[in-house]
C-alpha cells in the first residue's frame, strides 16, 4: 500500500504515514532522531509533540524509536506509537524482514553499473567513524550492500542501494572505500562540504509488513529540495 500524499504539518514535519501504531516521516539533513548531547530537539520530541496535538492527547505520548538516522542523512524514520507494535517492529529490522533502500549522490562513478559490496566495518567511538577492510578483523563486522547506477547528472552520479545489514555509517565507509564518497561527507573523504552541512544521502524507500495488520506497507520520500537532488527526479 502506498500513501496517497504527504502531510505537512505546521510544525515542518513531513509525514509519509501514520496510523493508530506507526508513524513515518520524512527526516530533514540536520535533524537528530533522538536526543544527544548537542541538547538540541530531537526528532522523537517533534513527532510527540505533533502527535499530542494532532489527537488533543492529554499528559505524555509514547513513541519507540526503531532505527535511526546519521545527522545529516535525510529521508525515511519509522516511529512505533504503540507498545505492542514496538518489538514486533524491532524485530523486522533485527531479521532483515524491512527493506530499506537508499539514494546516494557520489562524484566518481563505482566500478561497474552495479554490484555488492562486501566489506568488514570496524567502528572508531573517538573519531565516530567506521573503517572499511576486505578481510575479517578484530572486532569488525560484516556489511553487505547491493548498488546501481540509477542516473548519471552533469557532475555527479545517482546510485540506489539496498542495504542488507544496518551497521555505524555502513553506505558512507563502504562507498568511500572504493573511491566513491558521497557528495559533502568530509569525514568518509569527499573534499568539500556541503554549504547546510548535510551530505547527499537519502532513505528514499521502505518496505515492510505491518505489525499488527500484517498489510504490506511501501513508503518512498522525496529527497530534500536542492539543485543536486532536483536533478535526480
Amino acid at each position: 500500500m502506498k500513501p496517497d500524499k504527504t502531510i505537512s504539518t505546521p510544525q515542518n514535519l513531513q509525514v509519509l504515514y501514520e496510523d493508530n501504531h506507526v508513524i513515518i516521516v520524512n527526516k530533514r539533513p540536520g535533524d537528530i532522531v533522538q536526543g544527544d548531547k548537542t541538547g538540541d530537539e530531537p526528532l522523537s520530541e517533534v513527532v510527540k509533540e505533533y502527535i499530542k496535538e494532532k489527537y488533543n492527547k492529554p499528559g505524555n505520548v509514547y513513541l519507540g524509536v526503531v532505527h535511526r538516522l546519521d545527522r545529516p542523512t535525510s529521508g525515511i524514520v519509522l516511529f512505533s506509537r504503540t507498545s505492542k507494535a514496538l518489538p514486533r517492529l524491532n524485530k523486522l529490522f533485527k531479521d532483515k524482514e524491512a527493506k530499506k533502500t537508499y539514494w546516494a549522490v557520489v562524484k566518481n562513478p563505482p566500478p561497474n553499473t552495479e554490484g555488492s559490496l562486501t566489506h568488514y566495518l570496524k567502528r572508531n567511538p573517538k573519531q565516530n567513524k567506521s573503517y572499511a577492510h576486505i578481510k575479517e578483523v578484530p572486532e569488525s563486522k560484516k556489511a553487505l550492500l547491493d548498488y546501481r547506477i540509477l542516473k548519471k547528472l552533469h557532475n555527479y552520479y545517482l546510485l540506489e542501494i539496498d542495504l542488507h545489514t544496518g551497521r555505524h555509517h555502513q553506505i558512507r565507509s563502504q562507498l568511500s572505500a572504493i573511491g566513491c564518497p558521497i557528495k559533502g561527507d568530509l569525514k568518509y573523504g569527499f573534499d568539500r562540504s556541503n554549504k547546510d552541512a548535510s551530505i547527499h544521502l537519502h532513505a528514499r524507500r521502505l518496505s515492510f509488513t505491518h505489525p499488527v495488520s500484517k498489510e504490506a506497507i511501501e513508503v518512498v520520500a522525496p529527497p530534500p529540495e536542492d539543485p543536486v537532488w532536483d536533478a535526480c527526479l
